[in-house]
């Protein structure tokens, strides 16, 4: 007598081609991610950003309209660029509101080798002119904000639909492509090199501060609430 033929287990194949297709979708799942998580190479060409409250040729973000100058030099990455905003950071602006002095703010980058390799200085620099160009007055908010969001110095720093966020915040929407092509990053790679060095100091660093033009070391800055005396 023949043997009757087996009954196909759909079930079981069912399972495995559902095993299957899970698998696949989280393996795409996870590639997207990490590209996601992963920033485009940034452009090297110099775009320079065209607008009034920008000087092109020194990179300075204008801010206020006083006769005297003051200009600062930052790394968006830099823990001591956020503690000299924390320090001077309101005294700053109510300088540039009463009117006292125009604030020069130089966005820079010294520190993408602390970023794990996503050069979130160049693209926090470059996010910066982003915002200047499209909404001058957002230009300090959107600076005070950074600080207050600033993340530890050899993390991966904030990702671009962070910065977004944060641009958003202030007041500064459709700037999307802007930052996440980082558009403005030859340019502050140039302006980077163009840094004025601190006297006694070996090479640039941050923060850096002018006075009416002249670069002062870091340990001739007053006391917290004594700014105003740099221009006595």
């Amino acid at each position: 007598m023949a043997q009757a033929g087996r009954k196909t287990n759909w079930f079981a194949i069912w399972v495995t081609l559902g095993v299957v297709v899970a698998l696949v979708l989280v393996t795409v799942l996870v590639v997207t991610l990490n590209n996601a998580a992963t920033p485009k190479p940034l452009p090297t060409e110099v775009n320079t950003p065209s607008a009034s409250n920008i000087d092109a040729e020194t990179g300075a973000i204008l801010v206020g309209e006083g006769d005297d100058r003051l200009d600062t030099y930052i790394d968006f990455m830099c823990p001591v660029c956020g503690q000299f905003e924390q320090v001077y950071g309101a005294e700053i602006e109510g300088m540039v509101d009463d009117g006292s002095i125009t604030l020069g703010i130089h966005p820079i980058s010294i520190l993408d080798e602390q970023s794990n390799g996503t050069q979130f200085s160049t693209r926090a620099a470059s996010a910066a002119y982003c915002v200047a160009v499209e909404d001058a007055d957002a230009s300090l908010p959107f600076l005070q904000a950074m600080f207050e969001n600033q993340p530890s110095e050899g993390s991966s720093g904030l990702t671009n639909n962070e910065i977004l966020e944060i641009a958003s915040g202030v007041g500064v929407t459709g700037i999307d492509s802007c930052v996440n092509d980082g558009i403005y990053a030859g340019y502050v790679a140039a302006m980077t090199a163009e840094t004025p060095i601190q006297p006694g100091a070996a090479g640039v660093g941050t923060p850096t501060v002018a006075v009416n033009g002249e670069v002062i070391a870091n340990s001739q800055l007053p006391a917290a609430g004594q700014l105003a005396t740099l221009f006595d």
